[in-house]
């Protein structure tokens, strides 16, 4: 039996994108240049670009055309949202990689950042959470331990820092500040990515009514991860 002609049109433009020809924001050929390119009707080629967009593959604005989807994770910026949920809203598997947690006595300046004094117990965390086995967020975190005495204990292959934080001292406000980093040598390893390609670095600190509960820097390799959000106006 004969392939019908859209989805030859659809594998062949699925290919592109496969192969980097196509790349994300990149505008695919149009209806007009299918025709041409493939001897096939006008009704072929926009069934073949509407059924690549509700596949999630492409992106149609009326009047400009389709553009290659960026398939990226994305976060909300205005939100602060456990990882390990993220990954699983999206269908995929979430696990982790504990590389560190200690305790050690807070040095000046980032007692200073928590709101504590010079050499008050803090313990420490190093995680690498991953998505479907591929690495996607690397996290180094303070936490002030009079007001997360257990953290120590938990077992963070099973739960994140966030969910057991939320639980110990709930969320009352946050503040953030989103940059591109270069990774360190042993961050790039963690992530598995090249050390000369960007990170996208968030430093968020988080409160609870008694005060600062963490410090926590987020690493993301800068083609595997995106933040943004929805503005009324």
């Amino acid at each position: 039996m004969a392939i019908p002609q859209y989805i030859r049109i659809k594998d062949a433009v699925r290919r592109r994108i496969e192969q980097a020809e196509l790349r994300p924001g990149d505008r695919v050929p149009s209806e007009n240049q299918l025709v041409a390119e493939f001897g096939v009707s006008r009704m072929t080629a926009r069934r073949a670009l509407l059924e690549l967009a509700d596949e999630g593959l492409l992106q149609r604005t009326q009047g400009l055309g389709s553009f290659v989807a960026d398939l990226r994770p994305l976060s909300s910026i205005s939100q602060i949202r456990n990882i390990a949920e993220e990954i699983r809203q999206r269908g995929h598997v979430h696990s982790c990689r504990v590389l560190v947690l200690n305790a050690l006595p807070a040095p000046a300046e980032l007692a200073a950042h928590m709101g504590l004094a010079a050499g008050e117990l803090l313990y420490h965390s190093v995680l690498v959470h991953l998505e479907n086995a591929l690495p996607l967020q690397w996290e180094s975190r303070h936490v002030t331990a009079s007001l997360a005495p257990d953290y120590l204990q938990q077992d963070f292959s099973q739960t994140t820092p966030s969910a057991y934080l939320s639980a110990v001292a709930p969320l009352a406000e946050a503040d953030q500040t989103v940059e591109a980093v270069l990774p360190a040598p042993s961050v790039a390893d963690a992530l598995a990515m090249p050390g000369d390609q960007p990170c996208l670095k968030i430093t968020r600190r988080t409160f609870s009514h008694r005060g600062v509960v963490s410090l926590a820097e987020l690493l993301h390799p800068g083609d595997r991860y995106r933040l943004g959000s929805h503005i009324d106006a």
